[in-house]
C-alpha cells in the first residue's frame, strides 16, 4: 500500500519506491509535518524537538506549555493570523472582517486511484498505479473546511498536492490566499534552483544559497511568463546531477503563480506554491467550493539527474495525453522565418513542394493568413481565411499540400484581438480594459476576456469552422503578451481579483472542447516561444514551442533548464537560416540540426534558398532524426555537461534497457593544437560491451561511465557531436 496510517488514524506515511512523506495529526488536532525523505521504515517525529522561543506564542490549548508554538513547529499547511508569523499557505477574510484560519484535524478517507480536479489539468492514473489520501480539516471558529488532496504515484516516485476549500455556513467569505503546497523541511542546508530569463532567453538555471529570510519566484502577468517558470529545486549544499538530496516540485498552473521560499529564525525552510496571491482573491458562498491547482513532487537522495527522470516519467504519461501523446512526432516545416507575412499561395506551395522532396512530413502555415493581416497590426479576432492571400482558399492549399504527400498545420493566436479588426469593431466589450483609461498595448495588440462564455464560444465555433475546412493535421497555439489592466464587465467589482484565476479557467474549457473535438489534431502551445511552457498546458497540447530563439548556441542552454522538469518529447525544436534571426550567429548547418534533435524536430526556412549540398544534408537529417526519434523521446536523458560553464554542451539518450545510446552536442570554440575532450557517460551496464557507429573499438559501459568517451577533434567554431552506441 502506498498510504499507510497508524496510531488511531492520526500518523500517515505517504511511500513512494525511494521516499516518504508523514504527516500527523497530533494531541491538539494540528497537522505538523514530520519528514518528506528517504524512506526510514521509521516514524520521524523524533526530530522535532524546539525550545521555549520568546515571541513565539503558544496556542490557547497547550496552556504554559510554552514550548508548544506554531511559529517554530513544521506544519503541513500553514494559515494566517493564529501565531504562525511565517508565511502563510491559506488566508480567509471572514464576514466579520477578520482573516484568521485556524485550521484542525476533523478526518481522513482513503480512495483507489487518483482524485481530479475540476476544470483544472492535473496528474491522471489508474486504480492499479494510485492512491489517494484525502485530509479533512475545518476552522475552529467558522464553517470553513479545508480539503487536503495528496496523490501517491508509488512506482513513479511522486506525490501531488492539492487543497479544496469548502464554505459551510450560510455567508459568504473570501479567500485572499490559497497555495496548492505547503511544504516545511525541519532540517538540512539548503540550495534554490529556479529557473528565470526573458523573451528568446527562457528557463536560465539560477542556484542560491537560501538566505534568512523570504525569497520569490513568480509571475503577475497572467501567464507562466518567460521571467520565471512554475517549478523549483530544492537542493543540499552538496547535491549535484548524480549524488545528493534534493526535492522538486512542479505547478501544474499556466497562470499568475507564486513560489514563495523562507528560512526561518531557526534555519527551517518553508516552501509556498500556486496560484499568485498579489493576483487573487476569490468570494466562497455557501455551500461552495475552491479548488486549488495541483503540483507534482519527488524526491531523490541521488541528485538531480534522478528527479529530472521522475518528471519526465510522469509528464509523458501521466499529464500528456491523446494520440500524440507517446507517438512519433511529424518533422514540419514553419514558413515563419521565411516569409514573416509576405506570402501568397504559390510561394507557401513552393515551400511545402521543395520540403516533401526533402523527406519533411508536415507544412504548417504560421501568422498572416487570415482577416486584414500583412503586420502585426491588425486582423487579430477575424478568423477567416485571407483570400488575397490565398486565392484558392484554404482546402485547396492544404490539398496541394498533401497532394505533395505532406500533412498540413496552421497557427492561431486566439486570445488576441486586434483593434483593427471586424471583430473589435463588432466587439470592443470582448477585449480586456478599464473603463475610461486607455489599455496597454502590447505587440500592437489587445486580450480578449477569456473568462466571457460569449467570447469562449465566439473562438471555439470560428476555430472549429476553420479545422473543419479542410484536411488540417496541427495547430500551433500562440499568446504573444503579457495580460494587465484586468477588468471584466462579467465580474462584480468587489470580485475583479477572480479574474486572472478565472482567465485560465476560460482558457482550460476551450482548449479542452477544442481538443475534445479535434483529437487527431497535434496541438502545439507556444506563447512568443516559452512563455507558457508549463504542465498545464503540456494536458492539452503534448508539445510547446520551446523559444522563439531558434539559435542553435543559445538552445543548448534553454533546452538545458527545460529539462530540469520537462521531458525532450514536449520541446518543440528547429533548424532555422543563418545568420540567426534572433542573434545574427551563424553556426554549421550539422549543428543547427543536432541541437534542434532534442525535440519535436523540424525546420523553419525556406528550404528552396538552401544549397545541394545542404538540401541533401537535409535528407539525412530528416532520416537520422526518423530513425533515431524513439530513443531521442523515450529513452532516458542525460545531462552530460553545463553549458552554462562548460566549453561545451553535451547530452544522451538511453534505451530503456541500455543497449543503445545516442550522445548529441556541440563544442563552442575550436582551439589550435587542443587536446581531445572526453565526456563520461551515464545510464549505461557496467557489465555489457558497446561499440560506437564506424568505429569497430569495443568499449565495456564501466569504461565509458568511469573514463569517458573521446568526443571527436573538432574544426572550426560550434562544431556538432553525434555519437551512436550500440550494445554488442
Amino acid at each position: 500500500m502506498a498510504i499507510r496510517v497508524t496510531e488511531q488514524g492520526r500518523n500517515f506515511y505517504l511511500e513512494t519506491l525511494h521516499s516518504m512523506y508523514q504527516i500527523k495529526a497530533d494531541e491538539y488536532g494540528v497537522l505538523k509535518h514530520i519528514w518528506y525523505g528517504s524512506r526510514t521504515e521509521c516514524d520521524m517525529e523524533y526530530l522535532l524537538d524546539y525550545p521555549d522561543l520568546g515571541f513565539s506564542g503558544n496556542i490557547y490549548e497547550a496552556e504554559n506549555k510554552r514550548d508548544y508554538s506554531l511559529d517554530t513547529m513544521p506544519l503541513e499547511y500553514s494559515c494566517k493570523g493564529i501565531g504562525d508569523h511565517r508565511i502563510p499557505a491559506a488566508a480567509i477574510t471572514h464576514p466579520n472582517g477578520s482573516d484568521a484560519l485556524d485550521l484542525r484535524f476533523d478526518g481522513y478517507e482513503i480512495k483507489k486511484g487518483k482524485y481530479v480536479i475540476s476544470g483544472l489539468p492535473a496528474v491522471y492514473a489508474d486504480e492499479d498505479e494510485a492512491e489517494t489520501l484525502e485530509i479533512y480539516l475545518k476552522d475552529t471558529s467558522s464553517d470553513i473546511r479545508v480539503i487536503l488532496k495528496y496523490g501517491v504515484l508509488e512506482k513513479k516516485d511522486i506525490i501531488t498536492r492539492s487543497a479544496v476549500f469548502c464554505n459551510m455556513g450560510d455567508a459568504p467569505c473570501k479567500i485572499t490566499k490559497a497555495f496548492s503546497l505547503c511544504l516545511d523541511i525541519p532540517h538540512g542546508d539548503w540550495d534554490w534552483v529556479h529557473f528565470h530569463g526573458r523573451h528568446i532567453m527562457e528557463r536560465l538555471v539560477e542556484r542560491r544559497s537560501l538566505f534568512h529570510g523570504v525569497q520569490e519566484s513568480s509571475s503577475n502577468r497572467g501567464t507562466s511568463s518567460h521571467q520565471q517558470n512554475p517549478s523549483v529545486l530544492l537542493c543540499s549544499n552538496d547535491c549535484t546531477e548524480t549524488s545528493g538530496e534534493c526535492i522538486g516540485a512542479l505547478l501544474v498552473y499556466s497562470g499568475s503563480f507564486q513560489t514563495k521560499i523562507e528560512l526561518t529564525q531557526l534555519n527551517q525552510v518553508r516552501m509556498l506554491m500556486g496560484i499568485n496571491s498579489e493576483c487573487f482573491s476569490w468570494e466562497l458562498k455557501p455551500n461552495e467550493q475552491f479548488s486549488t491547482p495541483e503540483v507534482i513532487l519527488s524526491y531523490s537522495d541521488s541528485g538531480m539527474e534522478t528527479l529530472s527522470h521522475n518528471f519526465h516519467n510522469v509528464i509523458r504519461n501521466n499529464i500528456c495525453r491523446g494520440e500524440y501523446k507517446q507517438s512519433e512526432r511529424p518533422v514540419l516545416i514553419n514558413n515563419w522565418e521565411a516569409t514573416y507575412f509576405d506570402f501568397n499561395e504559390e510561394r507557401l506551395e513552393n515551400i511545402a513542394k521543395e520540403a516533401s522532396k526533402l523527406g519533411v512530413d508536415m507544412f504548417v502555415m504560421d501568422d498572416g493568413w487570415f482577416g486584414k493581416r500583412d503586420s502585426d497590426t491588425s486582423g487579430l479576432g477575424d478568423w477567416f481565411v485571407n483570400e488575397e492571400k490565398l486565392k484558392g482558399g484554404l482546402n485547396t492549399l492544404v490539398e496541394k499540400v498533401k497532394s505533395y504527400g505532406m500533412k498540413f498545420g496552421i497557427w492561431f493566436e486566439p486570445e488576441m484581438v486586434s483593434e483593427d479588426s471586424e471583430l473589435y469593431r463588432t466587439h470592443p466589450e470582448w477585449a480586456i480594459q478599464i473603463p475610461n483609461r486607455k489599455p496597454t498595448r502590447s505587440r500592437y495588440q489587445l486580450v480578449l476576456d477569456m473568462t466571457r462564455q460569449d467570447v469562449r464560444d465566439y473562438l471555439f465555433k470560428v476555430i472549429s469552422d476553420v479545422l473543419s475546412s479542410a484536411d488540417i493535421s496541427y495547430v500551433k497555439w500562440d499568446m504573444n503578451r503579457s495580460i494587465c489592466d484586468w477588468y471584466s464587465a462579467e465580474l462584480p467589482v468587489e470580485n475583479m481579483g477572480e479574474m486572472q484565476h478565472r482567465y485560465v479557467l476560460g482558457l482550460y474549457e476551450l482548449l479542452d472542447r477544442l481538443t475534445s473535438e479535434f483529437p487527431h489534431i497535434l496541438f502545439e502551445g507556444c506563447s512568443g516561444g516559452g512563455g507558457r511552457f508549463d504542465a498545464g498546458i503540456l494536458y492539452y497540447c503534448p508539445q510547446i514551442w520551446c523559444s522563439d530563439d531558434t539559435d542553435a548556441y543559445e538552445r543548448t542552454k534553454i533546452q538545458y533548464g527545460t529539462s530540469f522538469f520537462y521531458p525532450i518529447s514536449t520541446i518543440g525544436s528547429h533548424v532555422s537560416i543563418v545568420p540567426n534571426h534572433q542573434t545574427g550567429r551563424i553556426t554549421p548547418f550539422e549543428t543547427r540540426a543536432v541541437t534542434a534533435m532534442s525535440g519535436s524536430f523540424g525546420y523553419e526556412l525556406d528550404l528552396n534558398t538552401l544549397s545541394e549540398e545542404e538540401k541533401n544534408a537535409v535528407i539525412e537529417q530528416n532520416k537520422r532524426f526518423k530513425k533515431y526519434g524513439p530513443l531521442i523521446h523515450n529513452g532516458r536523458y542525460y545531462r552530460l555537461s553545463n553549458p552554462m560553464t562548460d566549453k561545451f554542451a553535451i547530452w544522451s539518450f538511453v534505451s530503456e534497457n541500455s543497449g543503445e545510446v545516442l550522445v548529441h552536442g556541440m563544442i563552442f570554440r575550436t582551439e589550435p593544437n587542443m587536446t581531445r575532450y572526453s565526456v563520461k557517460l551515464r545510464g549505461l551496464i557496467s557489465n555489457k560491451k558497446y561499440v560506437v557507429d564506424g568505429d569497430n573499438t569495443i568499449y565495456t559501459g564501466k569504461a565509458l561511465m568511469e573514463g569517458g568517451i573521446l568526443l571527436p577533434k573538432p574544426w572550426g567554431d560550434f562544431f556538432p557531436i553525434e555519437l551512436h552506441l550500440k550494445e554488442v
